[in-house]
């Protein structure tokens, strides 16, 4: 689960972590009072206006924006701003609405850092890594300059250790050019274990701060926030059901959610109705393999009822680029007559129009078959799995 820059400072403000004054902004009349009111309470003649959608590159993108001539101007961008398709490299091609801005005081930088924790499943450890090249997309630094990326693994029983912290301050040489060297070697050792303790307390699969900036007061302070929860934890933390911003997440998923389905959108144009995601993970790998790319990963579970298979259908159809089906059921626990009624009932209601492969084996595997066979529906039959992936590959290159 993503959540927005905002939502992420004042999860940051919670853990002790020094942040700008900022102000989250739903209307152009609200981001006019939010500039005048920072400018008031902090001093400063210089404001940003922040597009908050969930992806990042907002500023090259053209969502972040630096006013310096007062309210009226904030108010002036923002009118820009809102509303429009924010187009980044890690948006779709048609970029994203932006529906929320952050106007937020502007600070005297002297030097942009990177810091970022991630989870590390081949140590399975939490990966603290830092980088001197603030303000630059981390994957750009890895293909670039790689031997500019630290990195310290936390012990999950005593966590992030104060040596390892200074370690990557020392490694940043963030006491450079500061007027008070030992203290902003001191603020960035606190913000570092603070981020650890921030990352497994809120069961976090990412924190990112990007860029953790130095002011010329030799201040340290996360100019940015990008938090991303574990899903795994959702019912530890009621909470992020507050934070949940449902215009930025993709509808079928949140719909599949509902229906106690497994659902991610990918690129290809076949659609798979999988059971298991071990399963739906080697399905997208052999369609692949025979030459076509999956269109979602779609794990029904291994107890789906007919009315869920007819839900999965229609969460498949739902997207345009879906030239094909590919229905993959191996039954254990879900048995494969009821996963055959239910790609029948699919069918019909739907009135199906791509092809439809469907490769069936395990519990009642004779009767599901037996089933689909006498529906006297367009449905094809496969013996394997390489046999349905073949086959639906041929059928989609041979409907488009």
């Amino acid at each position: 689960m993503k959540i927005h820059e905002y939502q992420g400072k004042q999860i940051f403000a919670r853990h002790g972590i020094s942040i700008p004054v900022g102000v989250p902004c739903f209307s152009v009349k609200e981001v006019e009072q939010a500039a005048e009111r920072l400018i008031q309470e902090t001093g400063t003649q210089v404001v940003v206006v922040k597009a908050q959608i969930h992806a990042g590159g907002r500023g090259k993108g053209g969502g972040v924006k630096v006013i310096k001539d007062g309210p009226v101007a904030a108010r002036a961008t923002a009118e820009k701003l809102l509303g429009m398709q924010l187009v980044t490299h890690q948006t779709a091609p048609e970029g994203q609405k932006v529906r929320r801005l952050f106007v937020e005081q502007g600070l005297d930088i002297a030097r942009e850092l990177y810091v970022g924790m991630v989870v590390d499943r081949e140590r399975r450890r939490i990966a603290v890594m830092a980088s001197t090249e603030g303000g630059v997309e981390i994957e750009q630094v890895a293909a670039e300059t790689p031997e500019k990326i630290l990195t310290e693994h936390v012990d999950p029983v005593l966590g992030l250790s104060p040596y390892q912290a200074r370690k990557l301050a020392f490694g940043l040489r963030v006491g450079e050019g500061s007027p008070k060297p030992k203290e902003t070697v001191a603020q960035t050792v606190g913000l570092l274990l603070k981020l650890a303790k921030l990352f497994e307390q809120e069961d976090c699969s990412l924190c990112e701060v990007n860029p953790l900036v130095i002011t010329r007061a030799g201040d340290v302070v996360a100019l940015d926030a990008k938090i991303n929860f574990d899903d795994n934890a959702a019912e530890r933390h009621p909470e992020w059901k507050e934070l949940m911003d449902t215009d930025e997440e993709d509808p079928v998923e949140l719909e599949a959610k509902a229906a106690g389905l497994s659902y991610v959108s990918l690129h290809g144009d076949i659609g798979c109705l999988v059971n298991g995601a071990g399963l739906a993970m080697a399905t997208m790998d052999i369609i692949q393999f025979a030459g076509g790319a999956p269109a979602n990963f779609l794990d029904v579970g291994g107890g789906a009822t007919k009315e869920q298979v007819t839900k999965a259908f229609k969460m498949i159809l739902s997207s345009p680029k879906v030239r094909g089906i590919f229905v993959n059921i191996f039954g254990g626990i879900m048995k494969c007559d009821v996963i055959a009624e239910g790609v029948i009932a699919a069918t019909r209601e739907l009135a199906l129009k791509v092809p439809l492969v469907v490769r069936l084996e395990g519990t009642n595997v004779e009767r599901g078959k037996q089933l689909l066979s006498e529906s006297g529906l367009a449905i094809q039959p496969a013996d394997t799995m390489l046999d349905g992936a073949r086959k639906i590959v041929a059928a989609t290159r041979q409907a488009g």
